[in-house]
């Protein structure tokens, strides 16, 4: 097994598959789209990448036409909601961060246009790897993952076979350091599981992760961590215990504290990976005087700086 480690000096935070995302609504649904700023198509300009037809929009036009013979009034409200659904739902809001929502945040990128890729010529998002779009890499044979370090952001394939799930041999395809980095958006429309990386050249993508809570919340928090050794005896005695019952390789456990005075403790393996959802994490909430509480929902802007 030839799973990607950090360095010695360097700090993992998290693991997890990732792809290019998917549009969901009507017209984009099944489709993704690399643009630059002008919305011109560039996937033919991306040095290395293997040749795709472009993406055509769906028509909205059949189900429009189908509706029409139904009646004045029944009509005119079947396509009332045909044309919410084709602008990306119902009046419906989901219900919290991450949970998925009816309702699209930036209907001109998800509803009218679905890029994965904004990019100018020479910018940070041009050079992401083909190998992220499902378009181009069958992830019955080959799978991505996202590792997120103190340090920098990398992205891994490996080939994937379902009769041996647990060999992981890592190629590094891309990685970028974190200062590259001005800011990590979720974005909530249909499956909750999208994240759109804006690069500190304006440049962006939009990926899709079954784990991107992991993946979002080292990204979006504030980098610096409550050091093992200013935490009192009784708090320190609980992180040490709750880290001991885990696994014996886990990495040193990492300490936030959140705006209401208690404290996340989170336990990883970097060491064992699962193809489907990346590296094992546990963790448990103290509060001020050591004793584990129950976990209260989390959200990386609750931490405090």
């Amino acid at each position: 097994m030839d799973i990607w480690l950090t360095d010695p000096d360097e700090r993992f935070l998290a693991r997890g598959p990732v792809s290019f995302a998917t549009g969901a609504a009507m017209r984009v649904k099944g489709k993704r789209w690399f643009r630059d700023t002008e919305r011109n198509d560039i996937q033919g300009e991306l040095p290395g990448w293997p040749e795709r037809p472009v993406d055509a929009p769906n028509s909205l036009s059949g189900s429009l036409a189908r509706k029409a013979g139904m009646g004045a009034v029944l009509g005119l409200g079947a396509a009332v909601m045909v044309v919410l659904s084709a602008a990306g739902g119902n009046i419906s809001t989901g219900s919290g961060p991450g949970s998925g929502s009816d309702t699209p945040e930036d209907p001109a990128d998800e509803v009218d246009d679905f890029p994965v890729m904004w990019a100018a010529p020479g910018t940070m998002a041009r050079t992401l790897p083909w190998q992220l779009d499902p378009g181009r890499s069958d992830d019955k044979r080959y799978r991505t993952h996202a590792i997120v370090t103190d340090r920098r952001l990398v992205i891994v394939g490996f080939p994937f076979s379902k009769k041996d799930e647990s060999r992981i041999e890592d190629e590094v395809l891309w990685q970028v350091p974190r200062s590259a980095i001005d800011r990590v958006e979720r974005r909530d429309f249909k499956s909750g599981n999208d994240m759109r990386i804006v690069f500190t050249d304006g440049s962006w993508c939009r990926l899709r992760s079954l784990s991107r809570r992991s993946l979002t919340w080292p990204l979006i928090a504030p980098r610096d961590y409550v050091p093992l050794d200013s935490l009192t005896s009784a708090q320190r005695a609980t992180v040490e215990a709750f880290a001991a019952t885990q696994h014996p390789d886990v990495e040193p456990p990492l300490v936030m504290r959140n705006a209401c005075g208690c404290y996340r403790v989170l336990v990883m393996d970097q060491l064992t990976v699962d193809a489907d959802f990346g590296t094992t994490e546990w963790d448990m909430t103290m509060d001020a005087n050591g004793v584990e509480v129950e976990p209260v929902a989390f959200h990386p802007e609750d931490f405090a700086d």
